[in-house]
């Protein structure tokens, strides 16, 4: 069963509008890479220099992986990761 990636409003246009998209991999950088290699497009909004952007945060099953194991966390079959832009503001 392919992991879920969940693609917010401002990246949709990077995968041709759809509101979330299959990958496969058994951590998030994997996943990242397989969705990188599906939809290239994405992969300059999501890393820069092979790191993940600042503003972009990354959920497993509604867990932030900055409380996890960041880019190495788990992505069990049937998982869903959600990228979610940060919002600043005044």
């Amino acid at each position: 069963m392919p992991i879920t990636v969940e693609i917010p409003p401002p990246l949709r246009e990077h995968v041709g509008g759809l509101l979330s998209v299959p990958a496969t991999g058994a951590t998030v950088a994997v996943v990242l890479a397989d969705l990188a290699r599906l939809h290239p497009a994405i992969e300059a909004k999501l890393f820069n220099a092979g790191k993940l952007r600042p503003h972009v945060n990354v959920l497993v099953d509604n867990e932030d992986i900055r409380y996890l194991d960041e880019l190495e966390t788990a992505t069990p079959d049937g998982s869903v990761v959600s990228l979610i832009p940060a919002v600043a503001g005044g």
